[in-house]
């Protein structure tokens, strides 16, 4: 008996030490990490944006730039604010829960009420239509603004993006941590730990085989992701993402703006064979632009590509497919990092090669 007593008084003393450095740690990210923009309030939510102005001779409609999962508005403004700035109006958001915003109505767990949020975002702006830009996760809120929302949207590029069901499943954290009480205790407990540990890597990971963006994670304030609420904000998204675009996907086809679908050939975090593919196959008016050897990261990878495609999305003449083949060029000699180690599970790793990937 004694020592059963001791053994959960030393499991409550760890929980508790883990607890403590979990909140120390949230202090000093958010000490060094800061809001960056400002907060307007949308469809009940807090959201956290940084907003760039139209220049006198801007060209572009207003852009709205949406990041993926783990991540955070400074993921697309890093890479994309001076090669815009004064083109167009440029708006960089936290998605619902992510970054600064805060999480909102239980809607916003679902893309559709993420997009819905935005949309109130827009208006509270005083932006009419804009073009929606959206990386992996963020694909799926742009499919679901365009859908939802087409009197609001001049049209959509997708980068690298998730859309369609997927055969396989989604990292174990997610799983866990979406797992009532047990991914609260995760989440107050070891995903800051366990985060930093492992944010080197997974970065690499993301990138693979692309050589990731020097100082990427801090300089896209990274860390963010670590903090207790904005992890179960995340893994609330990507653990309900599969029912939704199930139920979703079979309406891309009402979708009539024009879109860009840029996709790269050993993207292994989101297969283009099923998500790049699907859409470019449903949507009515869409550019597939497809690069060979092109891993998750097409917006800091061909950056220019994306400012291509969004002004072939904003009407003017592009040749997209002839830059592609350029960015190939500078990108036959970029093979950072081997794919295979990149792979979470046995489950993934099989759904990969089924793929018909080659594991180097």
């Amino acid at each position: 008996m004694n020592m059963l007593a001791a053994t959960l008084a030393a499991l409550v003393a760890l929980v508790l030490a883990l607890m403590a450095v979990t909140r120390i740690g949230v202090v000093m990210i958010e000490r060094r990490h800061p809001p960056a923009g400002v907060i307007v309030a949308a469809n009940g939510t807090d959201m956290h944006l940084v907003r760039i102005p139209a220049g006198a001779d801007a060209d572009l409609p207003p852009i709205v730039f949406l990041h993926g999962a783990s991540g955070n508005l400074h993921d697309a403004m890093t890479i994309h604010a001076d090669r815009l700035r004064g083109r167009a109006d440029l708006v960089f958001v936290d998605r619902p829960g992510h970054g600064w915003s805060s999480r909102g109505p239980a809607a916003n767990a679902l893309p559709d009420g993420q997009a819905a949020t935005l949309a109130a975002m827009l208006d509270e702006l005083g932006i009419e239509k804009a073009i929606i830009v959206g990386h992996s996760f963020g694909g799926a809120i742009a499919a679901s603004f365009a859908l939802n929302h087409p009197d609001k949207t001049v049209g959509t590029v997708f980068l690298a993006p998730v859309s369609h069901p997927w055969p396989g499943g989604i990292s174990w954290y997610y799983t866990l941590t979406a797992i009532p009480v047990v991914g609260w205790l995760f989440s107050e407990t070891l995903a800051l730990p366990g985060g930093w540990w492992r944010a080197e890597g997974g970065t690499a990971c993301v990138f693979a085989p692309n050589r990731p963006t020097p100082d990427y994670a801090d300089r896209t304030h990274l860390d963010l992701l670590f903090r207790p609420a904005h992890f179960r904000a995340n893994a609330s998204d990507v653990a309900s993402l599969y029912d939704y675009v199930t139920e979703v996907s079979p309406r891309y086809r009402e979708i009539e703006t024009p879109s860009v679908i840029i996709t790269g050939d050993k993207d292994t975090i989101v297969l283009p064979s099923i998500h790049s593919k699907g859409l470019a196959r449903d949507l009515q008016d869409a550019e597939l632009v497809r690069i060979h050897n092109l891993g998750h990261k097409p917006d800091h990878v061909v950056p220019d590509l994306v400012v291509a495609a969004l002004e072939s999305v904003a009407g003017r003449d592009r040749d997209l497919q002839a830059l592609a083949r350029q960015a190939e060029a500078r990108l036959a000699a970029d093979a950072f990092g081997p794919l295979d180690r990149c792979l979470d599970s046995e489950e993934i790793r099989k759904e990969v090669e089924a793929a018909g990937y080659r594991l180097e």
